[in-house]
């Protein structure tokens, strides 16, 4: 069993390249974020996902406390802190879906998130980690080692409003607020961000239902059973506000994507007459026709109905 002393060592003697720019600052904001998933109880199980909060807070870290010029990248400490120890022993470990393990550095942060199921930390230094007062004092460690011109700035702005994560969910939810925000999507990880934000929350302003049959899904495993269906595709729109997307079932969002249903202004369903279908059975497309559009609960988060018009008119076969 590692303790306290030894950890805050290995911590400190962690590998990082060199650059003109000085040494490398990636591993320690991972680590920083690390443990600002377990502080917020985001992570408990000791599995690290690659989703929009593990890469988001990544993000925010990095433009709170990194003022040189490295470029900002996720998946490079991602991959490369596998080779660091403790007490002589690896500390970190990427698990992949085939179990072969990550044996490259994987630039993608898309593509790494569909090898990678999770990664881990070592047993001992996830059950140090689970204690509070472990969590703060290798913070502030990490802080005043790695980051002492910027520590102030982070502490101050950590938590705001005004925070990179923050604006960048109250973006996807179409916050009134957001307007008045400058938010810097520079890379393909905040595209990744924005993506993953837009996938968790259309379910939940929707809750879990289909807005065109009304179907209403959840399990105890967090599956989706609704998908969340952009209107204008992302690759015409790069839009991934919550007003340009739909919760809808699988088929639903077929026929949606196909253009054999659509919406209209007053939010009614409109059905193509290219759908034949049996009338007579209890989920025929037909029967959908005219029926009422299940809304979000706030009209901050309903379709746009420009993007609706865009559908009826690029993709609609009427």
């Amino acid at each position: 069993m590692i303790n306290l002393d030894q950890l805050l060592q290995a911590i400190s003697r962690i590998k990082r390249g060199g650059t003109k720019y000085g040494k490398a600052p990636h591993k320690a904001i991972l680590l920083l974020t690390l443990i600002e998933l377990i502080d917020k109880g985001v992570v408990t199980d000791n599995h690290f996902r690659i989703n929009s909060d593990l890469v988001g807070l990544f993000q925010e870290n990095w433009r709170l406390l990194v003022s040189t010029s490295h470029q900002t990248d996720f998946t490079q400490p991602f991959y490369y802190m596998q080779s660091n120890k403790i007490a002589g022993n690896n500390f970190w470990e990427v698990i992949t879906y085939n179990r072969a393990g990550l044996h490259a550095h994987v630039k993608s942060v898309e593509t790494l998130s569909r090898l990678v199921e999770y990664a881990v930390l070592s047993n001992d230094v996830f059950a140090s980690l689970l204690h509070v007062e472990n969590r703060l004092i290798i913070t502030n460690y990490i802080l005043t080692y790695f980051f002492p011109e910027t520590q102030s700035y982070y502490l101050a702005q950590k938590g705001s409003d005004e925070s990179y994560y923050s604006s960048i969910q109250q973006l996807v939810l179409n916050d009134p607020e957001v307007k008045y925000k400058r938010i810097e999507i520079l890379s393909e990880e905040d595209v990744f961000v924005l993506s993953h934000l837009f996938k968790r929350y259309i379910p939940q302003v929707y809750n879990d239902t289909c807005a065109v049959t009304g179907m209403q899904i959840r399990s105890t495993f967090n599956y989706n059973f609704v998908d969340a269906c952009h209107i204008v595709p992302f690759s015409v729109s790069h839009d991934d506000k919550v007003t340009n997307g739909l919760a809808l079932c699988p088929n639903v969002h077929r026929a949606f994507d196909r253009g054999l249903i659509a919406v209209n202004d007053n939010y009614q369903i409109l059905v193509s007459k290219a759908i034949k279908d049996n009338l007579d059975h209890p989920y025929s497309f037909s029967q959908l026709e005219k029926r009422q559009l299940i809304l979000p609960q706030h009209d901050q988060h309903y379709p746009s109905l420009e993007n609706l018009a865009w559908h009826r008119r690029e993709v609609f076969k009427r």
